[in-house]
């Protein structure tokens, strides 16, 4: 097998075509189509085939001004990637934690699998019924808000569980940490256990194993889940719009409210750029991380 610049040729192969096929109808050329239309011109009645920035300049209209508070397309990303971060960071931690104990601590395979599954079950009904079922617990005269009423807790319901940016962030940990357990499960599974039983005979507390031999093995498995967690809440618009009582703002949203009203010109350049920011992200995270060997 000959080599290409260190690294081995790669042999053609006939059982790559469907994937190809699918990556290319499925994703390139809807992707091909949107930024097409997204220079195109539009007015209340029909959409103009035509090419011009109109949109993007719309977009970003008086976001450049100086001694001006921020522009609203500003505030709205400034609150999808707040928004982002903050789920991101949460399910991190858990997701690392759970699949920790999954990984250490429960050594019989039979209940790795039970209680895996059990992480699973919730995942079995649709994201909206999953996230609905958040406001009756959270409302203002919901269980959560009586209870701490009859404990003597609070006086008085307590108004930002639901509809909040509370909510919004509870109801996307729960709807997503799975995305970040099971790729930092994958890879803790892989180390090898005589590296860590070596580190204990070495006197390596577990502070220390888990700081210089788990975390750096598990990093692959971290960015992999962090790129579920961060493309998917990036463009959610139901989450927040919903937990959020249609008073946040979001990308995703903007762009739902444009195709509400046929302005997709519009819509498409917003998804466009959305596009970018998370291709960065992305490329941010693999730029110091290889990936490769978890796929």
């Amino acid at each position: 097998m000959t080599k290409i610049f260190g690294y081995f040729e790669p042999k053609f192969s006939w059982l790559a075509l469907p994937f190809a096929a699918v990556f290319f109808i499925f994703f390139v050329i809807p992707l091909f189509l949107t930024i097409i239309v997204s220079f195109w011109d539009y007015n209340d009645y029909s959409i103009i085939p035509d090419f011009i920035f109109d949109n993007y300049i719309y977009i970003f209209e008086g976001c450049f001004r100086l001694n001006t508070e921020l522009c609203m397309t500003f505030k709205t990303y400034i609150s999808t990637l707040y928004f982002c971060f903050l789920t991101w960071l949460i399910t991190l931690v858990l997701g690392f934690l759970l699949a920790y104990f999954l990984a250490f601590y429960v050594t019989s395979l039979p209940v790795q699998i039970a209680l895996f599954l059990i992480c699973t079950i919730p995942f079995w009904t649709s994201n909206v019924i999953r996230m609905v079922s958040w406001i009756p617990l959270l409302g203002r005269h919901g269980l959560v808000n009586d209870v701490l009423m009859q404990l003597g807790l609070i006086k008085a319901p307590v108004e930002w569980f639901l509809y909040s940016e509370f909510s919004v962030i509870l109801a996307l940990v729960h709807l997503y940490t799975l995305f970040m357990i099971v790729p930092i499960f994958n890879s803790m599974m892989r180390i090898d256990k005589s590296i860590i039983e070596g580190a204990y005979d070495a006197g390596a507390n577990e502070i220390q194993i888990l700081s210089n031999i788990i975390i750096p093995l598990c990093k692959p498995g971290i960015v992999i889940g962090s790129i579920f967690v961060i493309t998917v809440v990036m463009g959610d618009f139901i989450t927040i719009g919903i937990m959020g009582g249609q008073q946040l703002a979001s990308i995703g949203k903007v762009i739902n409210t444009e195709m509400n009203y046929l302005q997709l010109p519009g819509a498409a350049a917003n998804a466009v750029i959305l596009l970018l920011i998370t291709i960065i992200i992305i490329i941010t995270m693999t730029k110091f991380i290889d990936i490769r060997r978890e796929l």
